[in-house]
């Protein structure tokens, strides 16, 4: 088979089912914009993998975690059949929609509740070597701005998980302090990839 904060979110979302939290590293800061109720969240217009118009809201923020509503339409049967078997996805032919995506999204970065696998995604002051819940691991932080996000470059920590889920084998994440969840990428048990970059409207200030 060959989602400023989280304009990805359907991108990647989809591909899990929820489970149970894992204990593990607690996350503070102030609430983000980002995680406000009205905010949007997509991905580029190009079709990755069969993967195309995803497009995400924040539909509730209730107690410091946010609810995501999203749509995509999917044309890779592959990955229709792996969304088919989970709780938060509805198909209707190519359309796909997921509900009750929960993230807690703030201004020390990002750990997701339901939806992808649990805990913390990123700590925006992390350092190579952190581990965080759910097997991720940061493996590289920038010192410069060398990540082309939109129109401009900028720095990121990347962060990648051992995933071994529903032919997912692993997902790494890009993430930067002020646009949040800025990409995701998907490598599948046949080492074939997939790359979304994310894109929000609300950024930390």
């Amino acid at each position: 088979m060959k989602a400023n904060l989280l304009t990805f979110l359907l991108s990647g979302i989809i591909i899990f089912s929820s489970c149970k939290k894992d204990n593990g590293t607690v996350l503070g800061g102030d609430q983000s914009p980002m995680g406000e109720v009205g905010v949007t969240v997509g991905s580029t217009s190009a079709t990755i993998a069969g993967v195309s118009n995803i497009a995400g809201t924040v539909v509730t923020l209730e107690d410091g975690v946010s609810s995501f509503t999203g749509t995509a339409v999917i044309t890779n049967s592959t990955i229709k059949n792996i969304l088919a078997n989970h709780p938060l996805t509805t198909i209707n032919g190519n359309n796909v929609t997921v509900s009750g995506v929960e993230l807690k999204i703030t201004t020390e970065g990002i750990e997701s509740i339901t939806g992808l696998a649990p805990g913390i995604i990123v700590k925006y002051d992390a350092k190579v070597g952190d581990t965080y819940d759910s097997n991720r691991t940061v493996t590289s932080r920038s010192t410069d701005d060398d990540y082309p996000y939109g129109f401009m470059e900028i720095k990121v920590i990347k962060v990648e998980e051992n995933t071994n889920k529903f032919g997912v084998k692993k997902t790494t994440y890009w993430a930067n302090h002020r646009f949040g969840l800025v990409g995701i990428e998907f490598t599948f048990d046949d080492n074939s990839t997939a790359k979304f970059p994310v894109y929000s409207s609300a950024e930390n200030g």
